[in-house]
């Protein structure tokens, strides 16, 4: 047998070989450009020497109080530097991050607690009260730190055994904090939203935190003048990564308490903010901002947008407000987004609308993911590449999670035939980019024919009165199921549901039109979602 030379004495060795971790971007970016603006918040101002020293003072109060490898530190907090720090901070000593949606009940996040064995707790102001319910339901005992925001002023009492700054000067500014033995160690966990029973724990490796990270700044385009705002949750699969991209770049974050659309434009006009990201709801306060709201924007702002399938119509309409809407895709269980509309510039000579509905599709991969597919998830066979057949998403690659904590039979289903099953239905077009055509739950079986929740939605959004819609379906005793919308007005439009049905009889296939209609605010999850759970339970009610 032959012996492979490029296999002989060829080992790795700690000069060849590190383990990748979205912290050594901290560490460069302090060190090359230690007088950079790494964070504003209101009146703060840090530069990238301070942010660094701050998380090294975290970390080592942290270990001093025996938080270590594999320990989980839990957080309670909105867009605000302490939980900029906590990304940095908590993996620096091999513990693992656990960032709370701050819009669950106490009873989800005690689960929460429970399941992921929280050491340590830190918990804002505001959401004192949710926190206290949530430890008497818990069944672990954390010790707390609470965070006072000088940006919050509203009620709600110290729960804990310090408050953050006086806990953070325990710590040693020059703290020797260490790269992970192994970068398949867990960085993070982020639970899904558990719309059906107890919510999963997604599980991230410091991999694919690094890979997710540097993605993102190759797929934004950003560079060392990018300043980003925080307008994405960072309890929300990490702020999809960017809490880490940001010090690739030495780039600055824009935190944001608040997200309502004064808020954003005056972060615009102040900051002179170059990215930002968010839901289509985040889009919707843009578009429908009054006119005191708007300011100027002193340049095109690149906006990510994702979270769920944005509507031709709302594309066209932020970018007619001066963005450049990137389309991206991705789910908790693949860091965020790691699929994207990359664009060809040809695209840019379309007509205006033909322009949004390409620019709807969700794409092809990131540079860091190996593979995106629509297979029948039956066979697992790619369906053609027709646009039309419709098939399941699958994701293959590094940014793909290390599966659901204590769940292990969640995991083997997810991967079941060596990709990771999305549950999102989708089509693949020729030029090889995917487009989401619904949740496997969400298609409505109409008489035998399958009606896509998602083309019904994007012609009621084009309807200039119609501000937010979403198309349910709902229990018909002839037809099986028919379509229900649930839409919400402009203020001071009239339209009646034999408006609605008729608009969507001229635009659509009759079986496909909504037999129902509801005029009524949406309910959403904290990143924007529909939750459609909640309308097929009041269509099945009607």
């Amino acid at each position: 047998m032959t012996t492979n030379p490029y296999e002989t004495d060829l080992d790795r060795n700690a000069a060849n070989h590190q383990p990748l971790t979205p912290m050594s971007f901290l560490k460069r970016a302090a060190e090359v450009y230690p007088g950079k603006l790494a964070v504003v918040h209101g009146s703060i101002r840090r530069d990238y020497a301070e942010f660094y020293a701050r998380c090294r003072k975290l970390a080592s109060a942290l270990s001093e109080r025996g938080i270590g490898l594999g320990d989980t530190v839990a957080v309670i907090a909105p867009n605000i530097p302490a939980m900029l720090e906590l990304h940095y901070a908590v993996p620096m000593i091999g513990a693992v991050l656990n960032t709370m949606n701050i819009r669950l009940d106490g009873a989800i996040i005690g689960f929460m607690l429970d399941h992921g064995e929280a050491k340590a707790l830190f918990v804002d102001r505001e959401f004192s009260a949710l926190g206290k319910e949530a430890l008497s339901k818990a069944k672990v005992k954390p010790f707390v730190i609470d965070i006072d925001d000088a940006e919050y002023d509203g009620p709600g009492d110290r729960i804990g055994e310090a408050e953050y700054e006086d806990f953070l000067a325990q710590g040693d500014a020059k703290f020797d904090w260490s790269l992970p033995a192994d970068e398949w160690q867990a960085i993070s966990l982020n639970y899904t939203s558990g719309t059906t029973g107890n919510p999963k724990g997604v599980v991230f490796h410091h991999r694919g935190a690094y890979l997710l990270a540097m993605g993102n700044i190759v797929t934004a385009g950003m560079t060392g003048n990018s300043v980003y705002l925080w307008t994405v949750p960072m309890f929300h699969c990490n702020g999809w990564c960017f809490t880490w991209s940001m010090s690739v770049i030495a780039g600055t974050h824009v935190c944001l308490r608040r997200v309502t659309a004064a808020n954003i434009f005056s972060a615009i006009a102040e900051h002179g903010v170059t990215h930002m990201a968010g839901a289509p709801t985040v889009m919707s306060f843009l578009i429908n901002a009054t006119e005191e709201e708007k300011k100027p924007l002193p340049h095109t702002v690149s906006y990510f947008a994702a979270a769920a399938p944005p509507p031709a119509a709302t594309i066209r309409k932020l970018e007619a407000e001066g963005f450049n809407v990137i389309h991206v895709y991705g789910l908790t269980e693949t860091y965020g987004p790691a699929v994207v509309n990359a664009w060809h510039d040809e695209w840019d000579e379309l007509e205006v609308n033909a322009r949004a509905q390409v620019k709807a599709r969700q794409g092809v991969n990131y540079p860091v993911l190996e593979g995106i597919s629509v297979r029948d998830p039956e066979t697992m066979e790619e369906v053609p590449r027709d646009g039309e057949t419709m098939g399941e998403v699958m994701f293959r690659g590094n940014v793909v999670m290390k599966g659901y904590l204590k769940n292990p039979k969640a995991s083997a289903e997810a991967f079941a035939g060596g990709w990771f099953h999305s549950g999102d239905l989708g089509v693949w077009h020729p030029d090889n980019y995917i487009q989401l055509k619904d949740r496997s739950k969400d298609i409505i079986i109409s008489g035998g024919e399958n009606i896509s929740s998602l083309e019904v939605e994007d012609v009621l959004y084009k309807h200039p009165d119609i501000i937010e819609a979403a198309v349910v379906a709902r229990p018909d005793e002839k037809w099986g199921e028919t379509p229900c919308a649930f839409i919400t007005l402009r203020k001071g439009a009239s339209l009646t549901e034999k408006d609605v049905i008729a608009y969507c009889r001229e635009h659509l296939a009759h079986f496909k039109c909504p037999k129902t209609v509801v005029f009524t605010d949406l309910p959403k999850t904290s990143t924007g979602k529909v939750q459609k759970f909640k309308l097929r339970e009041q269509a099945g009610e009607l």
